[in-house]
């Protein structure tokens, strides 16, 4: 499978007209979109299609869902209209294609027709993997992954590559300050970032600052901040955070999961191999690297104990504020009393 003579890549970090721009063309080709993350998926498919028909105006990009796609209905889509030469087709979910239409898509891919352009989505799993891996090897296949961030480290990732395909740069403490204000919701973040990147001169850094000029109200208070100043045992200051918090209607849940973040990240860090790099730390616990040097001053007032009694009491937490309990903000103010005191418990 080859990417860089088309560029195929650059169709999910570019918009449509840059990007029909920087490739030969669309046609005789097949972009296959795999991953779990929906937005990815679907940003690149728009993009994609948008970029055939800046090469090709008249042409009409159709679009069939894998389940319903009958026998025998790939030549029709592939065929020229009356109005175009040129064809394209979108296949979306080929995981639920039948065997008698996998077979047909990959006769057609081993054998291309320079006159179509096809994008194929796989929605990620494992289902369909057997023709994911012979698509693979079609010379005539690009694939472009759409695979979500899992760590914070990895979001922090994603976001600086959102502003530096926008133009702009953007450095990991502002990076992660952007992702507690916003969430880990990718739309939102991609959203978050064009908005920035645009509110600000060209080749401006996006720093720490202008974050929180944007997006103070929510960047100054949100879960990973409550549990730092709880697993720090900055009593106080956790409380009154979280009072701030559920005031401004941050959802409890999302506390809770940075609480359980938190303390599992610690816990990792306690057990991981001794003479390790801050940057080969950071990968083996999922954290960011700059996190690495606060995270063992923290640790320093920590045993293997106390943080299975702050996992405990997040759990319990967690359980409360998902429907298990009458009162989240009890239930959210118990949990940080019970982490700072699980940190004194040695």
């Amino acid at each position: 499978m080859s990417n860089s003579p088309l560029g195929w890549q650059r169709i999910g970090r570019v918009g449509a007209a840059q990007y029909a721009d920087s490739v030969a063309s669309a046609f005789g080709k097949i972009l296959l979109i795999t991953g779990n993350a929906e937005y990815l998926s679907e940003r690149t498919r728009r993009r994609a299609a948008k970029a055939i028909t800046v090469e090709q105006p008249e042409c009409e990009v159709a679009e069939v869902a894998g389940a319903v796609l009958a026998q025998g209905e790939l030549a029709a889509l592939t065929s020229p209209s009356l109005f175009c030469s040129s064809s394209a087709v979108v296949i979306a979910d080929i995981q639920d294609l039948g065997d008698a239409q996998q077979d047909e898509l990959l006769a057609y891919a081993k054998e291309t027709s320079g006159d179509v352009a096809a994008i194929l989505i796989h929605s990620g799993g494992q289902k369909g993997k057997g023709l994911l891996d012979k698509l693979r090897k079609c010379p005539a296949v690009s694939e472009v992954k759409g695979e979500a961030p899992k760590y914070e480290r990895d979001f922090a990732t994603w976001v600086r590559g959102e502003i530096r395909d926008l133009g702009a740069t953007i450095d990991d403490s502002a990076a992660l300050l952007l992702i507690n204000a916003v969430g880990h919701d990718l739309r939102a973040l991609a959203g978050a970032a064009d908005q920035l990147v645009n509110s600000i001169e060209r080749g401006t850094p996006v720093s720490a600052e202008i974050v929180r000029q944007y997006f103070g109200g929510r960047a100054e208070v949100r879960g990973f901040e409550i549990a730092d100043a709880a697993i720090a045992g900055r009593i106080a200051t956790a409380l009154e955070q979280l009072r701030w918090a559920e005031a401004n209607k941050v959802a409890a849940v999302l506390i809770t999961s940075a609480f359980a973040s938190g303390i599992r990240s610690l816990a990792k860090l306690a057990s991981a191999p001794q003479g390790l790099r801050d940057g080969d730390l950071a990968a083996s616990i999922g954290a960011p690297p700059f996190k690495i040097k606060s995270m063992r001053s923290q640790l320093r007032d920590w045993d293997q104990a106390g943080l299975a009694k702050a996992l405990t009491a997040v759990a319990r937490a967690d359980v409360e504020v998902k429907g298990g309990g009458a009162d989240p903000a009890y239930a959210l103010e118990r949990m940080v009393l019970q982490v700072a005191a699980a940190r004194s418990a040695r």
